[in-house]
């Protein structure tokens, strides 16, 4: 049965044509109906996409669930889920989910816009030359940022290339960040610091955290008093983790000499008494509008919306009960890999589970044992349950179904810092598929079932497993093409057994999988087994 992604708010024309694309989705666009048509529609939708305008709160839930259950997703296409009622999703078992890193050069960008401006001070400089037509050079002398102390408070994906670019500037960067590796900012030349005091004595300070208990009021009229007179203060992440009254009082006294403001407590800020002084520069929370990250957000956003609505994945989802909100976006993205590995495996045995076994080699899920089983649980029970399985049933089902499930850690060294090792066995068979996380957020396989290779796992793909003699990949590429089936990628792996002498073979292609061109590939005297895959 085909998914049902509804649109609810204007995203960018790449995201839709993505969504148009998919043959087990319909895609329906409703962005230009007024807010109050839009509920009547709502009820068929699997999966939501919505941007700022569209109020997903008790209301409109309560219209959708009033004859139908089918919502299963809500993906807000961006950073901000102010628009959302989270605990109301929570309560009729909707995950709700959004797309933190497409704007991330946007924000990186505007963070140095704000830094120059104020050291610098480019648009006082600007406006009375423009405005009041005047030629004071003596009144715009800043400082330069080179030799500057910069404190990155946060050194995720948009602190880390925040700390990056001011050391092109030549400036002496210090990160401050518990919840990453120190080699993060050490492999980048950068400092690293457990101490806070350490980014209290910066003569500029940046802040890119996300907004939660730990960071509202992170800094507050006390960390003011430590800091040096004359310090630059930079926030373009959300508004509240500088104390807006202490922030006003610091830059009032000339204690903070000039800061730099794009998120406000309460937006739009049009009354904010920060406006009134005349050493702030401030922009209308405008982080994410450039028009690359804008394709971006869509983009990624679709494929949110997709990956939910076949039940592959959630990516970035903020309610879940394994409590990922207080996760790093790291150890997220870990967990969606080790869905992912479920979801593949499952696809390409034969006969009723009965066992998942986890192997992880490293150290970055060691505290999240639970929240890996039950990520893998779903993403292996979802080709056969579908809709029935979530977050929160998923131990019990396995349970009830009599499959056995567990984790176990190895620290012994290999080519991977993190590797995760997924072994699903069935009455039949089993199959073990193994990946790993690059940059915080790309996900990758590196090995199924012995043999070595690299892959992004995504879309209509086919595995087959062939004897490793010539003429195989020709006669495979041949067989695909009579079917007048694209090839959009082919990633072969080989296993090292002289004896065996055995290929396998993934291949990407960008419509779905007939029955009829398995059968074909089946055929070819050389190909031992031949499954279908959809991510």
């Amino acid at each position: 049965m085909k998914k049902c992604v509804i649109v609810c708010d204007h995203i960018h024309d790449e995201g839709l044509k993505i969504l148009q694309s998919q043959d087990d989705i319909i895609m329906k666009n409703l962005a230009h109906l007024p807010k109050t048509e839009l509920p009547q529609y709502l009820g068929e939708a699997d999966v939501i996409i919505t941007r700022s305008s569209t109020a997903v709160d008790t209301k409109l839930l309560d219209s959708v669930f009033k004859d139908f259950k089918k919502l299963k997703a809500i993906v807000r296409a961006g950073v901000g889920v102010d628009n959302v009622d989270i605990e109301a999703c929570s309560y009729q078992g909707v995950v709700v989910m959004n797309v933190p890193t497409a704007n991330t050069i946007a924000a990186v960008e505007l963070t140095m816009t704000h830094l120059l401006n104020a050291v610098r001070r480019f648009p006082g400089a600007n406006g009375q030359l423009k405005d009041n037509r005047k030629w004071n050079r003596e009144d715009w002398y800043g400082i330069e940022l080179k030799d500057k102390k910069l404190g990155v408070i946060g050194f995720g994906n948009i602190g880390s290339r925040v700390g990056i670019r001011a050391k092109s500037f030549e400036m002496q960067v210090i990160a401050y960040d518990p919840y990453i590796s120190p080699n993060k900012a050490l492999d980048l030349g950068i400092e690293y610091t457990t101490n806070f005091a350490d980014i209290l004595d910066c003569d500029i300070i940046t802040i890119h955290t996300p907004k939660n208990k730990q960071t509202t009021n992170m800094i507050t009229k006390k960390e003011i008093a430590q800091m040096k007179d004359g310090v630059i203060l930079i926030n373009c992440a959300r508004g509240g983790l500088y104390n807006e009254d202490d922030l006003y009082e610091g830059l009032k006294t000339k204690k903070i000499a000039w800061a730099g403001i794009d998120v406000f407590n309460k937006e739009p800020a049009t009354d904010n008494k920060l406006l009134d002084l005349d050493n702030i520069y401030v922009t209308p929370h405008i982080g994410a509008n450039t028009l690359e990250s804008q394709e971006k957000i869509a983009i990624e956003a679709a494929n949110a919306a997709i990956s939910a609505a076949r039940g592959s994945a959630f990516p970035n989802a903020l309610n879940l009960p394994t409590k990922t909100h207080d996760m790093p976006d790291s150890i997220l993205s870990y967990l969606e890999l080790t869905q992912k590995l479920g979801y593949f495996a499952a696809q390409t045995v034969r006969g009723a589970i009965s066992s998942i076994h986890i192997s992880i080699n490293g150290k970055v899920l060691e505290k999240y044992q639970d929240a890996c089983l039950t990520f893998a649980l779903v993403g292996a029970l979802k080709p056969s349950l579908d809709d029935s399985i979530n977050y929160v049933n998923a131990s019990f089902v396995a349970k009830d179904r009599g499959v056995t499930s567990h984790v176990d850690f190895r620290h012994d060294s290999g080519p991977y810092k993190n590797l995760i090792t997924l072994t699903l066995t069935t009455e039949q068979e089993n199959i073990s598929v193994s990946g790993t996380v690059y940059d915080s957020h790309i996900i990758r396989f590196n090995n199924i079932n012995g043999f070595s290779m690299d892959l992004e796992p995504r879309g209509n793909m086919i595995l087959v497993k062939n004897t490793d003699v010539p003429g195989v990949i020709g006669s495979i590429g041949n067989t695909i093409a009579q079917h007048n089936v694209n090839i959009a990628d082919f990633r072969l792996g080989r296993n090292g057994d002289l004896h065996t002498k055995e290929a396998l073979a993934l291949i990407l292609v960008d419509s779905p999988i007939s029955q009829s061109l398995l059968d074909a590939l089946c055929a070819i005297p050389e190909c031992i087994s031949v499954r279908s895959v959809l991510m």
